[in-house]
């Protein structure tokens, strides 16, 4: 059996668009992104009904990629979103059997595993966008851009996949990118062992108020250029017996 926490937190003044859906075996991630001309429907709204969908197909022991697929075509089709024109959501997908641990990550919401040695599957192709093609929405699910699941399927055979042995493995981190900017960005924990650290000695809602902290130290956002001062938080953590 796996022990499952998590710990999710708004940016301030708005409803969260990060959903955290957790079954037996698995638990998904989602960071939703609200379209260049949003609709009623928000990437909060496309990160819910994403989420449902694929929570019900992984049920079965199907290729991560191809649930994903359908999930979305499903989506798609029942909603008639537009390609490039509709809201989308990061996805980061973990689920384990008594041998194997899969993963999945699609835009930049990663996954670490902790074992012998620690594993970090990360999607950086949006990050190493960030300063180089403006804007980035024109690079959106295409060749040479980045991917992200929206109204076209074909993102999700374009996702970072890993298997790894579960043998060895006791904790597993998932995260979207309001949290792993402290590692990635700000540098206010060095390194994804000192997360886990404050995880363990402090508590998961203790990383949250650590980036919160750092960010509220540069509310001009000077120090560390982004797009707004703070972002929504989601954070899950998988304990694994072995």
């Amino acid at each position: 059996m796996a022990k499952i926490e998590t710990a999710e937190r708004p940016a301030p003044g708005r409803p969260t668009e990060d959903r955290v859906f957790v079954l037996p075996n698995a638990v998904v991630v989602l960071d939703g992104v609200t379209s260049r001309r949003p609709p009623d429907r928000n990437g909060g709204w496309y990160a819910q009904v994403l989420g449902t969908e694929l929570t019900g197909l992984l049920t079965s022991d199907g290729d991560l990629a191809d649930l994903l697929a359908t999930a979305i075509t499903r989506v798609t089709t029942r909603y008639d979103l537009v390609p490039g024109d509709a809201p989308s959501s990061t996805i980061a997908i973990a689920r384990w059997t008594d041998e194997e641990i899969d993963t999945l990550v699609l835009a930049d919401s990663p996954i670490v595993a902790f074992g012998p040695t620690t594993t970090v599957i990360a999607d950086t192709r949006l990050a190493e966008l960030r300063g180089v093609a403006s804007p980035i929405t024109d690079w959106k699910n295409r060749e040479g851009g980045y991917w992200v699941a929206e109204a076209d399927p074909e993102a999700a055979h374009r996702a970072v996949r890993t298997t790894l042995p579960r043998a060895g493995i006791g904790t597993v981190i998932m995260a979207t990118d309001g949290v792993s900017c402290g590692v990635d960005d700000y540098r206010i924990f060095p390194d994804w062992e000192t997360v886990l650290e404050i995880i363990t000695t402090r508590g998961p809602e203790a990383v949250l108020d650590d980036v919160r902290t750092a960010e509220l130290s540069d509310p001009e956002r000077t120090r560390w250029p982004r797009y707004k001062t703070h972002d929504d938080q989601a954070l899950a953590i998988i304990h694994l017996d072995n």
